[in-house]
């Protein structure tokens, strides 16, 4: 008391100072503040992990929301100097945040859906009816598995100077794509008179697409005295389109023969058709009353220009040449016929 009486004029000094002292602070705050606002454009903030932030925190007093901004403005002085540490908001309560409407980030919005608005139904047994009848299984969907088709390939006359004649070779089969029972008969007519004439009963089955191989029997009915024959060969369509037919024949005497085939269609317009054709037969040995001598017996070679009115239909006039060598050309010769002839020919070709 006594000192209080000895130093009156202490007292206001004291409450000066301590004016002096809050308003430094305050300052000194604002200072802070203003340099940590300046420099924030110059730094981006990262990407808040929300799902480490604590939001369910109560907020901050007063006390510690300057504390913590006072810290953040020192760390802003040394912005300049070095780059800022990453904050951990991890350990930031932002209770006092606002709520962040997620509803307008389109998070809620469904994915557009592949499955059409209204289902397909399942197929049912009616439908499967409907798209396949009974009795359609397998080849069925292409047409009956029976199938057939007859050629009349070559039906003519002739003229040469040994008079006139007639010729026909006709082809057909029944069955289905790989089985087919083929019927063949070929022949010649002169001057009133048939000089051979044979018929091919043979069972076919296709190796491939395009070719089948064929057996069956032979029956030759002229010239001479009507002969059986086993037959087996290839036929089918070669490289290039050419028609190939290749038979070899076992006789019921022992007698062997060959008959090689081949022909080609050239299609000059849409309705004119030119027709070459080969055909050359050989024998195993002589056969005099059939009046044919071992090895190459004869060769034919014919160019025949069709007129198609219809596919199935077509007249054709042609010119044949044909050729006998070895021991079938001397048997012509002792019975005073022609080792070789030509003939003009008009004909009718059809199919079905």
């Amino acid at each position: 008391m006594n000192a209080m009486h000895h130093h009156p004029n202490l007292l206001p000094c004291a409450i000066a100072l301590a004016l002096a002292l809050s308003s430094g602070g305050v300052l000194a705050q604002d200072m802070d503040h203003s340099q940590h606002q300046g420099h924030a454009p110059e730094q981006s903030e990262p990407a808040h992990d929300h799902a480490a932030m604590d939001h369910g925190a109560k907020a901050p007093t007063d006390a510690e929301s300057r504390k913590a901004h006072a810290q953040h403005g020192e760390h802003a002085q040394h912005g300049e100097a070095e780059p800022s540490a990453p904050v951990d908001h991890g350990s930031m309560d932002h209770g006092s945040h606002a709520g962040m409407d997620h509803a307008a980030m389109g998070h809620s919005k469904p994915a557009a859906s592949s499955e059409p608005r209204e289902p397909i139904p399942p197929v049912t047994d009616a439908d499967r009816a409907a798209a396949f009848p009974p009795g359609m299984h397998g080849h069925e969907l292409h047409g009956s598995p029976i199938n057939s088709y007859f050629l009349l390939n070559r039906l003519e006359a002739s003229g040469a100077d040994s008079g006139g004649g007639q010729a026909w070779e006709a082809t057909g089969w029944i069955g289905g794509d790989i089985n087919r029972l083929w019927l063949r008969s070929e022949g010649e007519r002169e001057n009133g008179k048939t000089e051979s004439a044979d018929l091919d009963l043979l069972y076919g089955r296709a190796i491939s697409p395009w070719w089948d191989v064929v057996a069956g029997v032979r029956q030759d009915f002229k010239p001479g005295e009507s002969q059986t024959f086993a037959a087996i060969g290839v036929q089918g369509l070669a490289p290039k389109k050419f028609e190939v037919s290749a038979m070899a024949y076992i006789g019921e005497r022992g007698q062997t023969a060959a008959r090689l085939e081949a022909e080609y269609e050239l299609l000059l317009t849409h309705r004119w058709v030119l027709q070459p054709l080969v055909e050359v037969e050989l024998f195993g040995k002589d056969d005099p009353a059939r009046h044919v001598g071992s090895g190459l017996s004869t060769a034919e070679v014919g160019l025949r220009l069709r007129y198609e009115i219809t596919r199935q239909l077509a007249p054709y006039v042609g010119v044949v040449y044909e050729r006998a060598f070895g021991g079938t050309a001397d048997y012509r010769r002792a019975h005073f016929e022609k080792a070789d002839e030509t003939r003009l020919v008009v004909g009718l070709r059809a199919w079905f």
